[in-house]
């Protein structure tokens, strides 16, 4: 039986060193403060939304603060969830109902309450439907895999910007481009799968950017290395001969290439490349880039590109865990292309902010209250 994947068949320069052959200890890491505090300003964006939301699926805008506190791990909340809360006076609001209660209740304030309306108009949209569809058919796409795990999906929901309930509200209304079925993959609830093929999302970022290009042809990737990073003459040039080969569009499925061949490294760094410029803020955990890697029979692949390529993924250690981000999508630690999900993420975290610098002048009139 054919297989229903498209390959493609490259000649494999016989005398060409790689560079996997250059020893792991061949470049000393360097920290990007941009990228990093681009990573770090989100540190405690995430559990705020997700408490939010909680708080907002309550008929009554409001809920006692044992609930958030028995989903503590599932809200990601960093700490208890009481002194979370209360680190963000302008954005939640602490009450004893009736004045006699034991347990506080927690609700939004006026301002979160506006932004939350204006985060939920953003989802509802008929743009932002419509890009979050074509994102999700391309990671379809990608590899041609055809399925993914709803599973899967859900733990890529934040970088995807999915909306609640996206299985039964967005999915049905792009019958064209895919449909839930059911799985048989061992505690899979259901896959998204893809309904037919569109040559037209098929085109990489970097194919549409590369002018003149012609397929199977070289497209360089852009490299942009922190600031201290030395690229000694040995590494300048694996990074040239790297860059002159073949480009393999990550819509090709390119499996059959030697997992350690240069051809396939500069595939999976293309299927990578393109999964990033997928997500909301172009970067990811990368725990959980590889495992969509490893469903897709790449996750080794992956690993190396990481390594190899600090020039094109920069991997930050910033909140406690490792974030891959995709470095030509940010200039200066700024999001070069945003959209409208991020705009409204900006805004929550400028209420987020708002508190530290009440609280910042508050301090500072007491010092000075106590020098006179």
């Amino acid at each position: 039986m054919k297989s229903i994947f498209r390959t493609i068949s490259l000649r494999r320069q016989p005398n060409r060193r790689t560079f996997s052959d250059a020893p792991e200890e061949t470049y000393k890491f360097v920290r990007d403060r941009g990228l990093d505090h681009a990573v770090e300003r989100e540190k405690n964006l995430r559990p705020l939304l997700s408490i939010k939301d909680l708080v907002t699926s309550e008929p009554s805008k409001s809920l006692p603060i044992s609930v958030i506190t028995a989903q503590r791990d599932s809200l990601r909340v960093p700490l208890r969830p009481i002194e979370f809360i209360r680190s963000f006076p302008s954005v939640f609001s602490e009450s004893l109902p009736g004045g006699t209660g034991v347990q506080p209740h927690i609700s939004l304030t006026p301002e979160t309450l506006n932004l939350d309306a204006e985060e939920q108009l953003v989802y509802s949209s008929e743009d932002y439907k419509q890009g979050l569809a074509d994102r999700l058919l391309k990671l379809l796409m990608i590899n041609r895999i055809n399925k993914i795990p709803l599973e899967i999906l859900d733990l890529l929901k934040w970088d995807l910007g999915l909306p609640k309930g996206y299985v039964e509200t967005m999915v049905p209304e792009f019958p064209d481009y895919f449909r839930v079925v059911k799985s048989r993959l061992r505690g899979c609830s259901g896959e998204l799968e893809l309904v037919c093929w569109s040559k037209e999302h098929s085109v990489s970022v970097l194919e549409k950017k590369a002018k003149e290009y012609t397929k199977g042809s070289p497209i360089a990737f852009p490299m942009k290395f922190s600031n201290g990073f030395v690229v000694d003459k040995k590494m300048k040039r694996w990074f040239d001969d790297w860059q002159k080969l073949p480009y393999i569009s990550p819509y090709d499925n390119a499996l059959h290439l030697s997992a350690t061949s240069d051809e396939s490294d500069k595939w999976a760094a293309a299927v990578l490349h393109e999964i990033l410029n997928l997500f909301v803020s172009k970067k990811v955990e990368k725990d959980l880039v590889l495992h969509l890697g490893e469903f897709m029979g790449l996750r080794s692949r992956f690993k190396r590109v990481l390594h190899n390529h600090p020039g094109v993924f920069y991997l930050s250690s910033k909140l406690r865990t490792h974030t891959v981000v995709l470095r030509d999508a940010y200039k200066r630690g700024v999001l070069v292309e945003g959209n409208q999900l991020v705009t409204s993420r900006n805004r929550y975290m400028k209420l987020m902010s708002k508190a530290k610098k009440e609280s910042n002048a508050v301090s500072s009139r007491k010092r000075e209250d106590k020098g006179r």
